[in-house]
């Protein structure tokens, strides 16, 4: 999962082309976060992403009508944001959790995936003590859904997350803070299904 962050990108016109890229590189979800935004704004770029995201899932980090006009598969809530309706069937809902607390009650509320961390410092949460891989195992223990690690996350740390439990990563530096998008979207790509296969060999 991509989460998006446009001051990397200078604005709205350099996000559309870099999560465009990103997708081309192997990216199949990504996740609009830009809070800073006002509804209507929110509204125009969610719907510029929903073109170049075809072939990815594309959630919004906000509120349910911008998801829904534009045509997104879903919404990503913050740890404490009350549940939401889905408006139709097949809707994805997904929540960030920083603890197992957290992690229990959102998949209780019907979360369909979780994004736990930070697993690793990060310049995204400046002054957040990482949680590290022992978040990540201890909530791929109680809960059923996919969890996805974020947090610092690079395509040599995949390997240790995925064995510590996660389903896949969320990044927004290793992909946007790098000069070639597709590039660097394909390197975590490879990384994770390097990893996936690895896990699959253990557990067989």
């Amino acid at each position: 999962m991509l989460v998006t962050d446009r001051s990397l990108c200078g604005g709205a016109d350099g996000l559309a082309d870099a999560v465009e890229a990103a997708v081309e590189g192997g990216a199949d979800a990504v996740q609009l976060r830009e809070k800073s935004l006002p509804a209507s704004e929110l509204s125009t770029l969610a719907r510029r992403l929903r073109e170049v995201t075809r072939g990815a899932l594309l959630v919004v980090n906000g509120p349910l009508e911008v998801a829904t006009e534009a045509g997104a598969d879903g919404v990503h809530l913050p740890e404490d944001a009350p549940p939401v309706r889905r408006p139709r069937q097949g809707f994805l809902v997904g929540r960030s959790i920083h603890s197992p607390v957290a992690a229990r009650r959102a998949e209780a509320e019907g979360a369909d995936y979780l994004v736990a961390g930070p697993v690793y410092e990060t310049r995204s949460h400046p002054g957040r003590e990482p949680a590290g891989l022992a978040l990540i195992e201890q909530v791929t223990q109680i809960v059923r859904i996919p969890v996805l690690a974020i947090g610092g996350v690079t395509a040599g740390r995949v390997e240790e997350v995925v064995r510590a439990g996660a389903s896949g990563v969320a990044v927004i530096s290793a992909v946007l803070a790098q000069r070639d998008r597709r590039a660097a979207a394909g390197k975590l790509r490879r990384a994770l299904d390097a990893a996936w296969a690895g896990a699959g060999a253990v557990r067989r």
